[in-house]
């Protein structure tokens, strides 16, 4: 049944641009697919290794810049007085690089910042987007600091010599949003449902258990970071590519506010979790938009989110997940249960499964 409801969600968004005839709200789909699939790629440290980084942004940013520097070209003066020249690359490429170097800093950060935890890992992380921040800011001559990296090449297909299509309407970068977010769907689900991602659920219940029965921490965190910066990556690279235009203000801590309330809100370490966040708190701003005033909507926001987390402590997708285990499978008890599993730090069936 689950299955079925899933193609039946593809279904559904792949025919949106068919009978929404509207440009504003086709870019507010945009931007939800694009921060869904940040969020997305956040879930995997926070939901599945327990690991809250609050600098998750600064792999977004990275993304983003590396995607539309390698699309533009640019000139960086070496040691010695030399310069390296690197003429403009196809968006393709150019995503695909961006993609590569976001995934190399996340293996930076996560080497040098999983040998710690709780608060201090949150502290290496917040700083760590601050220090990228500063150098898109200061570093003039490659990043053109405030003045930002205009006139972005958008997504072009093309057969060299034949036929080329440069996608600046709105429903071909929809499309293309739709299939990344997709991708990156299938790649975190592939790897939560491996033998990887059981050993990350074990690290996440139960650290010391886990390293007790030969559980390598290092290797399977950074392996986490590795990919959720990667796919944090292909986020930013999307946006520019989409926008056109990136400034430092794409480092802003509230970036990553915004990521953490859709994991938290959708339901953290759950596949569709980030999905349903990602779409509540992507869409949700603009309705309050045509129905109330900035500050309204900023109170009708806040008090939402506060209603969600108290009376849905687990998130949406746990809560609906028990209330259908209840009402179409498993008693009450049983699904309560799996809630109370899934929180607590007792050795879980994942846990057990993962250090078999």
């Amino acid at each position: 049944m689950i299955r079925w409801l899933r193609w039946v969600w593809l279904a559904f968004l792949v025919s949106v641009p068919w009978w929404l005839d509207n440009a504003y709200y086709l870019h507010v789909l945009i931007m939800t697919g694009i921060f869904t699939t940040a969020a997305m790629s956040l879930n995997l440290l926070l939901g599945y290794t327990g690991q809250l980084s609050l600098g998750h942004v600064a792999f977004f940013g990275i993304g983003a810049y590396t995607s539309a520097l390698v699309s533009l070209g640019f000139d960086l003066q070496l040691v010695g007085g030399r310069t390296l020249v690197v003429d403009p690359r196809s968006t393709w490429i150019a995503f695909l690089c961006g993609i590569v170097v976001a995934g190399f800093f996340g293996w930076v950060i996560g080497k040098l910042s999983f040998r710690v935890r709780g608060a201090y890992f949150v502290i290496v992380t917040i700083s760590f987007a601050e220090v990228t921040r500063l150098v898109a800011l200061n570093w003039l001559d490659l990043t053109q600091g405030p003045m930002a990296l205009s006139a972005i090449p958008p997504f072009t297909v093309s057969i060299p010599g034949v036929w080329e299509q440069t996608f600046y309407q709105k429903v071909p970068n929809y499309y293309i949003v739709l299939a990344i977010a997709v991708l990156s769907y299938l790649i975190i689900r592939r790897l939560v449902n491996s033998r990887i991602g059981r050993a990350m659920i074990a690290l996440r219940e139960n650290e010391s258990l886990a390293t007790s029965v030969g559980v390598d921490v290092t290797r399977y965190l950074v392996l986490a970071a590795v990919v959720a910066a990667g796919v944090a990556g292909a986020a930013g690279g999307l946006y520019a590519h989409y926008v056109r235009i990136v400034d430092p203000d794409i480092f802003l801590f509230i970036y990553t506010v915004t990521m953490v309330i859709m994991v938290i809100t959708g339901g953290k370490g759950t596949l569709a979790g980030p999905v349903v966040g990602g779409l509540i708190f992507g869409i949700l701003p603009e309705i309050l938009r045509e129905l109330a005033g900035p500050e309204v909507q900023w109170i009708i926001y806040g008090a939402l989110m506060i209603a969600i987390v108290y009376f849905l402590p687990q998130g949406i997708v746990p809560a609906l997940g028990a209330w259908w285990q209840d009402r179409f499978g498993a008693p009450s008890a049983e699904a309560e249960l799996a809630l109370r599993r899934r929180s607590s730090n007792d050795e879980s069936p994942a846990s057990r499964r993962a250090t078999e």
